[in-house]
């Protein structure tokens, strides 16, 4: 009989299982005084041992274990840097905490430490031809603000987390540009038209996709949007066409509610009786001059009303 071991659900501690905990240390500053006593002090019984003494063996050994002593202490420092953090490590084996707190700390010396930034850093994913919705080639680049919260996660989870996040980072933005159209009607959600939306949706994906490095996203944002230069111009075209649609549109129906308040007021004040043939040919008239792209020349009637 076989049993299987399942894998580790998406967002929970990650491959190792391994979480940031606080390291444990104490204040360097009087370690490293000490220690330096102690070696001066081992140096000096050394000394005083052989020159004094004429070779006083016991002394020496007590002076050598005094020095060795203290440079062990010494080699238990560490300096942590603001917006800096220390991994630490037994011998390169168990992982045994995190130090924040900047300034000197004493650690045990057996423990390594590996200096990992915590500053907030930006990656450009860098220009990228992906296909809309629509399947027509756009240009897309996006910046992402992200920062290290778990220490332990960014170490032993992934092999290199800073390649990890820029891989990611461009593999969130070909999907969310190819998961929309570039433009689109106001009913529906597009990459020009709605840039908060869109921006949302690419820093929820991102923070996704990285959370297993123990990377937080703390902004992202799209710099650069375009159709790709093959398409451009077809494009361009498209869409002065319909901004063109779009204002004449406007147009008739401003000339239409026009003309009719014009009928509408020349009955009720009784300024001149039009039968229907002399309404169609005045309502075309008037839509001809409200609606022309050049200015209307007019023609003077000097006969009467039906010549």
């Amino acid at each position: 009989m076989t049993t299987t071991t399942a894998a580790p659900e998406r967002g929970s501690a990650g491959a190792t299982g391994v979480e940031e905990r606080i390291g444990w240390s104490v204040n360097g500053w009087p370690v490293a005084i000490g220690s330096l006593i102690g070696v001066l002090a081992g140096a000096g019984l050394v000394a005083l041992a052989i020159l004094v003494l004429s070779v006083n063996v016991p002394l020496i050994v007590v002076g050598v274990l005094v020095a060795v002593v203290s440079l062990i202490a010494l080699a238990g420092l560490v300096l942590v840097e603001p917006g800096q953090a220390r991994v630490l490590q037994l011998l390169q084996g168990s992982y045994t905490g995190t130090l924040r707190q900047d300034g000197l700390r004493w650690i045990n010396p057996l423990n390594t430490r590996e200096a990992i930034s915590t500053r907030i850093r930006n990656h450009d994913t860098g220009k990228a031809k992906v296909n809309d919705a629509d399947g027509n080639p756009i240009e897309i680049s996006a910046i992402v603000v992200w920062q290290v919260r778990d220490t332990a996660r960014a170490t032993f989870d992934v092999d290199d987390f800073e390649e990890f996040v820029a891989v990611q980072t461009e593999s969130a933005v070909r999907h969310i540009a190819s998961s929309y159209p570039y433009d689109a009607d106001a009913a529906s959600i597009s990459l020009r038209q709605n840039a908060d939306e869109i921006t949302s949706k690419l820093s929820e994906e991102v923070a996704e996709r990285v959370r297993s490095a123990g990377v937080e996203v703390i902004e992202s944002r799209i710099n650069q949007l375009a159709y790709a230069p093959e398409i451009a111009q077809a494009m361009l075209r498209r869409q002065q066409a319909g901004a063109v649609i779009a204002a004449r549109e406007q147009i008739v129906h401003g000339a239409v509610g026009m003309v009719a308040t014009a009928l509408e007021r020349l009955e009720q004040e009784h300024t001149v009786a039009l039968d229907e043939e002399r309404k169609a040919a005045m309502v075309s008239n008037l839509l001809v001059v409200l609606c022309g792209d050049q200015s209307a020349q007019p023609i003077v009637n000097t006969g009467t009303l039906y010549q």
